[in-house]
């Protein structure tokens, strides 16, 4: 094609989506008119895909996207954010669902979906499945997915959804999984939710719930599995729950509920004795478990029960060196193997001989409230113990460690390549977002490094030491200036001013850390790209590495008043 040709195609494909869908008209005779080209509108107008990948001939073939026989689309799912997904910005509020009149399938699990779930996904009157799991959906579960008969499957676990849940959700009578656990979902669990007959699943764990349990949740006759643990969830077990027959998996732990007549005990356990043996290996609740043993306190959110101060010091024999990882200013970090095979980090604090006698109750407490901050990019703290001999705290084990350690390894920093960096930044000012804007107190970590921030085996970067500072200053334990040279704030290492702006200028430096594979102190400031990847070439890799690197020395200046706050990187 000569140049007039493709400048012509160009315009083309530059018009509207009506223009281009009434050349394809003829290739299909059975192509619904109206219903493709709102269809295909839909699409281009969200932004969730690049321009590249937007042939409109092929829409149907777009990533995620699938098509009925007559190229009505049925399904959007894009299971997370892939490695060339970090210059599109999915927002449900930029999809305008009305006009996907046939979708039956929304999956956007781990899509760093950010505000609130849109009133318009209501207009998705086919809809069977919908999937926002993992995201950073904040507000409340909107009141129309009421008019959704359709749905079978509902799954927004694992995001800051924060309302009660909507009553008429019992409507929904062909639901069969409801997952809405690890959210801020307060209230009292519905009655209505007795109505879901052909309900199988229900997870509402690791909320805010209160009040009893409904005896008409022995109505859901199909239920087979049942998580209600880790609410506040107070009064009697009802003895209804004895008449689910099919029940194979039962949590009720960490809650306020009162003792209930034997035989209920009796059947309820036998249905966690069966869970845990049939299921155990798809458990993921925790429990919090209080040893109290010669004056020792042991509370340790663990996997069999049975875990004990003994288990620890076997497990590390004693604390030996050779189980150490790492140290730092708070305490040095061993790895173990606890006797249910569960791999863990301990944190084994440096701790004075002559101790204040409130420390281990205020230290408590202060456990108690970070376990409580729930984050999917902070590391999870299981528990603590409190010995005579020692204290530790109890952390997810994370396989690779820190950000450090992996920009200086010269065969793992090929896997970290531009993608997998550009994530890490962007989960980063996401977790820092949320300590300083979204808590409900606002929390500084005041010790950002690329140490802090750990890898799980996909590169995921994960937070560590949070509430370190916090813990330890509460019991006069450190000293007044807390962090890690080269990552403090100037005005926090001589003027003592603490407040978010530190936790930002740190931020400013492992951004730049995570661009240039070292740390400033160590190259010269024209050197900003990792010479040991390859030059990136992409558009959208450039554009968004410029973008970084301008927001990380924004977040770097000397006068605090001037950095950006969390939010507005996030925003960015």
């Amino acid at each position: 094609m000569n140049f007039l040709g493709k400048l012509i195609g160009l315009r083309v494909c530059q018009l509207t989506a009506t223009t281009w869908i009434l050349i394809a008209l003829p290739l299909s005779h059975n192509f619904p008119v109206l219903a493709t080209k709102t269809e295909v509108d839909a699409l281009l107008r969200s932004g969730w895909w690049l321009d590249s990948d937007m042939n409109l001939d092929v829409y149907c073939m777009w990533f995620g996207v699938s098509c009925d026989d007559s190229r009505s689309i049925i399904e959007i799912n894009i299971p997370e954010r892939g490695p060339h997904d970090y210059m599109v910005t999915r927002n449900l509020n930029n999809m305008n669902f009305s006009l996907l009149l046939n979708l039956a399938f929304l999956r956007l699990p781990n899509n760093h979906l950010t505000d609130i779930i849109p009133l318009q996904i209501c207009a998705l009157q086919k809809l069977r499945h919908l999937n926002l799991s993992h995201n950073y959906l904040t507000s409340e579960l909107p009141l129309c997915l009421q008019n959704l008969t359709m749905l079978e499957v509902i799954d927004i676990h694992d995001n800051q959804i924060n309302s009660p849940i909507p009553p008429k959700l019992g409507n929904l009578k062909r639901l069969i999984y409801l997952d809405l656990s690890f959210n801020l979902l307060n209230g009292m669990i519905p009655t209505t939710l007795a109505k879901l007959k052909n309900l199988a699943q229900l997870y509402l764990q690791m909320n805010f719930f209160n009040g009893s349990i409904p005896s008409e949740v022995g109505e859901l006759k199909s239920l087979t599995h049942l998580n209600l643990s880790l609410n506040n969830l107070c009064e009697k077990i009802p003895h209804e729950l004895g008449s689910l027959v099919m029940l194979s998996y039962l949590n009720l732990q960490n809650n306020s509920l009162q003792v209930i007549p034997p035989m209920t005990i009796a059947f309820i356990f036998y249905l966690i004795l069966c869970s845990c043996c049939i299921l155990q290996h798809r458990m993921t609740s925790k429990q919090l478990e209080t040893v109290e043993k010669n004056g020792d306190f042991l509370s340790i959110w663990n996997y069999d029960r049975r875990i004990a101060y003994e288990d620890i010091i076997n497990a590390t024999e004693g604390f030996d060196i050779k189980y150490c990882i790492g140290t730092d200013g708070y305490g040095s970090v061993y790895k173990a193997q606890l006797p249910n095979k569960k791999i863990v980090a301990l944190k084994k604090l440096h701790r004075l001989e002559a101790e204040d006698p409130s420390f281990d109750q205020s230290f408590r407490n202060e456990v108690k409230h970070l376990m409580e901050v729930r984050h999917r990019s902070i590391i999870k703290l299981y528990g603590l113990c409190i010995h005579r001999q020692c204290t530790f705290l109890v952390y997810e084990y994370m396989e690779r460690g820190g950000l450090f350690c992996a920009l200086r390894d010269n065969i793992e920093v090929v896997e970290l390549h531009w993608p997998k960096r550009l994530n890490i930044v962007w989960d980063m000012a996401h977790v820092l977002s949320y300590l300083h804007h979204d808590c409900s107190k606002s929390i500084v970590h005041r010790d950002i490094s690329s140490n802090n921030m750990l890898l799980d085996n996909k590169f995921r970067a994960f937070l560590s030491d949070f509430g370190m500072a916090r813990l330890l200053e509460s019991s006069n334990l450190t000293a007044n200036i807390v962090g890690t040279p080269g990552y403090i704030a100037p005005k926090l290492a001589y003027a003592l001013v603490v407040n978010e702006k530190c936790d930002v200028y740190s931020f400013g430096v492992v951004a730049l850390e995570a661009i240039m594979g070292e740390h400033l102190d160590d190259i010269m400031l024209d050197q900003i790209l990792d010479l040991r990847l390859p030059i990136p070439r992409q558009n959208p890799i450039t554009r968004s590495i410029v973008m970084i690197v301008s927001m990380a020395f924004a977040c770097l200046s000397g006068d605090p008043k001037s950095r950006p706050t969390t939010k507005q990187k996030v925003m960015s």
